[in-house]
């Protein structure tokens, strides 16, 4: 449903947020990875909005950080971290140390170094690293994980076809070439056949269908890989603001029209796609396999320091 004029926007936002509290009413930490083909095609603003959303619903959300770039969640939000988890691996810091916390209670964990080191950590120092991240989600109803596709050793590498994986895909013709050529990567690498799509930066969901309609058959024709329409972003100069104010959004501006298809775009992954594991929790379940996947380096000197 979309608003005939503005003055319905406060109503409609009001009424998902409902939504998105009844629908979450069910505790149960789920995992959902959000991935685009590069810095900039616009899968961070994805993720801090997602989870503004889910705040707004009430909801303790934990967003996981694999990106180590200036563009990183930590640092749109101007969080700035100084610390991350490889530090509370080594026992420099605590984890309380270093969460890092948004306006709207959102909670964020700096992983991109834990991550890049997996392969050259001893057996004692991954046990460590999956204590933490099960003591970090404990109590989250949602950890949303910015990923990066382009590391070998990432959630979104060794989720199963069943966990929730979501491709931003920018809507230039730019982003469609690099996102369709990930898409490629992980289905021929990871054996990944199924994908949820946000289409970002077009001009209406028209727009936005057209451009998902032609990738998912050339998926299916070529690589026989699902991908499932989950909503779009448009393109909207309160959100670029916001971004400039360190902000989600659906803080800084409720009633933009970005802020209402972010609102619909997280009811939509709650109505679909939220994969509970009642004995092992869902982050847990990712970070053993991926540990597991990891070929351990011996007498390598990390130069992450």
């Amino acid at each position: 449903m979309r608003p005939d004029n503005l003055n319905d926007m406060p109503s409609l936002c009001s009424d998902q947020a409902e939504g998105l509290r009844r629908l979450l009413a069910r505790s149960s930490a789920r995992v959902v990875a959000v991935v685009g083909a590069r810095s900039g095609l616009g899968s961070t603003s994805v993720v801090i909005n997602l989870a503004s959303a889910w705040a707004g619903a009430g909801k303790d959300v934990l967003i996981l950080d694999e990106h180590i770039s200036q563009n990183n969640v930590a640092n749109t939000l101007a969080l700035k971290p100084r610390y991350d988890l490889l530090n509370v691996i080594r026992g420099d810091k605590t984890l309380r140390e270093v969460i890092l916390r948004g306006n709207d209670g959102t909670q964020i964990l700096p992983i991109a170094r834990a991550m890049q080191t997996i392969p050259m950590l001893r057996e004692s120092e991954r046990d460590k690293l999956l204590e933490l991240l099960t003591q970090a989600a404990k109590g989250a109803d949602v950890v949303l994980v910015d990923a990066d596709a382009r590391e070998e050793h990432s959630v979104c590498a060794s989720l199963s076809s069943n966990e929730p994986l979501m491709l931003v895909l920018n809507g230039t013709a730019k982003g469609i070439t690099e996102s369709y050529a990930t898409l490629k990567q992980m289905a021929l690498q990871n054996g990944r056949q199924n994908f949820d799509i946000v289409v970002n930066k077009v001009n209406n969901e028209c727009e936005a269908k057209a451009i998902f309609d032609n990738i998912a058959r050339v998926a299916w024709q070529n690589l026989r890989v699902r991908m499932e329409y989950m909503g779009y972003i448009p393109v909207d100069e309160k959100l670029k603001r916001a971004t400039q104010l360190c902000r989600p959004v659906l803080e800084a501006f409720p009633n933009a029209q970005s802020s209402v298809e972010f609102g619909e775009l997280a009811q939509n992954l709650i109505h679909t796609k939220m994969v509970v594991d009642e004995e092992v929790s869902g982050l847990a379940r990712v970070m053993q396999r991926l540990i597991r996947q990891a070929r351990p380096i011996n007498n390598v000197v990390s130069a992450i320091t």
